[in-house]
């Protein structure tokens, strides 16, 4: 496999490509998806709930620092010349985190699952309860500044008119009128930030919309402005927003790492808006 992946393939497309030299299949599910019984033949976990988060942050899903992050990948058997493949058990949730990640640490051989691993079953592809022990790899990091933005950074976007900050998480987190299910954050979003659920760009079956309909969701969301940046509870759904504007050829979506769990701490200070 010397061809980079397209960034979103079909449960066929791996289907033909599954056991050949290089491929490695990784299973991003957090909550109640992380490492279920039943996977995809030859899937090791990537573990965002754990060893692929930041250990000594005290926020979830915070990026690890290069050599844990190297670490780690190796330890799932990915070299430089790999191709992964992530998924997530709910369709499309997680699994554009974990591309995430890789491309911000300088590894661009990566494709998201369509719809995961119950779009892999629709299919009628088979299924596995193993989980293979991986050989180690020698992926080198080499970080990709400004794809996954600090709180100071995300500040400054909110302040910059030709920058949408847009929110994936419901509606009701982002108006305040539900609580949030970490109970210790502030109800509320960004302000100046807009809502764009992720669920909103994606079928009801947990795919991606067709690429037009991504353009116009996203179009409507910037409102013209050239630059984004996605954020939403843990830095997780926000990537499912920045992986589609990725889709759609926008020249640097950026992610707000931290997101709500950085911002809505009620010892920041920082302002928080309500309502729509």
């Amino acid at each position: 496999m010397t061809t980079a992946p397209p960034p979103l393939v079909d449960a066929d497309w791996l289907a033909a490509r599954l056991g050949r030299p290089g491929l490695v299949v990784l299973d991003a599910g957090v909550g109640p998806h992380r490492h279920p019984d039943v996977r995809i033949p030859g899937a090791r976990a990537f573990d965002l709930d754990g060893a692929l988060s930041d250990p000594a942050s005290p926020l979830p899903h915070s990026m690890p620092a290069p050599a844990d992050l190297q670490r780690e990948l190796r330890a799932l058997g990915l070299d430089d010349d790999s191709t992964a493949v992530l998924y997530d058990g709910a369709g499309v949730y997680s699994a554009p985190r974990a591309w995430w990640m890789l491309r911000a640490a300088g590894f661009d051989r990566a494709a998201v699952l369509d719809g995961g691993l119950p779009a892999w079953r629709a299919a009628g592809h088979p299924v596995s309860t193993g989980r293979p022990a991986a050989r180690a790899g020698n992926l080198t990091v080499r970080p990709r500044p400004g794809l996954l933005l600090d709180r100071d950074a995300v500040a400054a976007a909110l302040a910059d008119p030709g920058t949408a900050v847009l929110d994936a998480r419901a509606r009701a987190r982002f108006t305040g009128a539900a609580p949030e299910p970490r109970p210790h954050l502030r109800r509320g979003h960004l302000p100046g930030s807009t809502s764009l659920p992720f669920t909103e760009l994606l079928t009801p079956d947990g795919r991606y919309l067709p690429l037009p309909a991504l353009r116009s969701r996203l179009a409507a969301a910037t409102a013209g402005r050239p630059r984004l940046v996605a954020s939403c509870g843990s830095g997780v759904t926000a990537c499912v927003l920045a992986f589609a504007a990725h889709l759609t050829g926008h020249p640097s979506p950026a992610v707000y790492d931290g997101s709500w769990s950085d911002w809505g701490r009620p010892e920041t200070g920082l302002p928080v808006a309500t309502g729509g």
